[in-house]
């Protein structure tokens, strides 16, 4: 289904991803459930994050809404029209307009290539411009834009720190102007210092530029500040979405709780009360059946374990895949009437 609203340039619906792996226990193949029917949306010039943790699928999202996985189901529609399964010129020139921000600078680019090399190559590629001089102004350009200085064209990758580095890849994506960017852990690996200069880089890059990012962490502090939407991801399934400010005030999925009591606090006289989840979370060869959380849910019951929960509008564009968000509600709001 394709969203009617003219400001919605990205539209996920029911994405799935499953990857078969052979089974040495029986014959054939099994499959990881790494994406189970996703969906959601963004507007033009917003940022919208997947948080969750290491290995709930949000990298996975990105990389197949992008076409560098296929989908094993559903649907991406960019601007009204599904890029679902296209190749050659038209896949190419989709490219033009979604561009990625891999989580390691270092490995996601060419030891053996200059940083002008590198950076010139999308315009080679895609025919962007006739002459080497036209190209060398554009990467010149776009160095100083992302706080590169010009006299680093000649130097190779080795020659750089880690946010240096991203700096590079945050250039090299922003070579073909592009519409629509995913930042996938592009600060995990970053010290808090250099965290903030590439956020903020990105931020001055939405603004300037009219980009659109999603941007993919387990950071909840790092989302926070950068987002303008969020989506809650567990074991390869959205569990709750909203405004940043609506979700960091409100919280009724019992994963989201969790997640947002273990932000440390800078106040060290303040004594956050800690949600802790019991168990281990489930392998995505065999997920639970109905609500994949119910395993370490303190509010599951049989409801729970055979039906899987559908999204509910708990508050406006609040929502959450939860049997009992209105209970949870409830309890919410006696608890700040006390």
């Amino acid at each position: 289904m394709i969203t009617e609203r003219n400001d919605i340039i990205l539209d996920v619906r029911h994405l799935t991803k499953y990857f078969p792996v052979s089974n040495s226990l029986r014959k054939g193949t099994v499959s990881v459930k790494a994406v189970e029917d996703v969906s959601f949306s963004l507007q033009q010039n917003e940022t919208f994050s997947l948080v969750g943790e290491t290995g709930c699928g949000k990298s996975t999202t990105g990389r197949t809404i992008l076409q560098l996985l296929k989908p094993t189901s559903g649907q991406v529609y960019y601007q009204g029209k599904s890029i679902v399964g296209l190749k050659g010129a038209l896949l190419k020139k989709l490219r033009q307009e979604m561009q990625m921000v891999f989580q390691d600078p270092y490995s996601s680019l060419n030891p053996r290539m200059t940083i002008g090399e590198i950076l010139e190559e999308p315009l080679i590629i895609h025919n962007i411009y006739n002459s080497s001089q036209d190209r060398r102004t554009k990467v010149l350009e776009i160095m100083n834009k992302v706080g590169l200085r010009t006299d680093q064209y000649f130097r190779y990758p080795h020659e750089f720190s880690g946010g240096q580095r991203q700096r590079i890849c945050i250039a090299r994506a922003l070579a073909l102007n592009p519409q629509f960017i995913i930042c996938d852990e592009s600060v995990s690996a970053l010290d808090v210092s250099i965290q903030a200069q590439v956020l903020n880089l990105l931020q001055y890059i939405k603004q300037e530029m009219k980009v659109t990012f999603l941007f993919i962490s387990h950071d909840m502090s790092v989302v926070r500040y950068i987002s303008d939407h969020i989506g809650v991801m567990y074991l390869g399934h959205i569990v709750e979405e909203a405004e940043t400010d609506e979700l960091f005030a409100w919280q009724f999925h019992p994963y989201t709780q969790a997640l947002l009591s273990a932000i440390p606090d800078t106040n060290p006289r303040i004594r956050k009360k800690r949600v802790h989840l019991q168990g281990e979370i489930p392998s995505p060869l065999n997920p639970p059946t109905g609500c994949v959380f119910h395993t370490r849910c303190p509010y599951a019951d049989v409801t729970c374990r055979q039906l899987t929960p559908v999204r509910t509008e708990i508050r406006p564009r609040h929502f959450v895949y939860c049997h009992y968000a209105e209970e949870i509600v409830k309890k919410q709001n006696n608890t700040n009437t006390i």
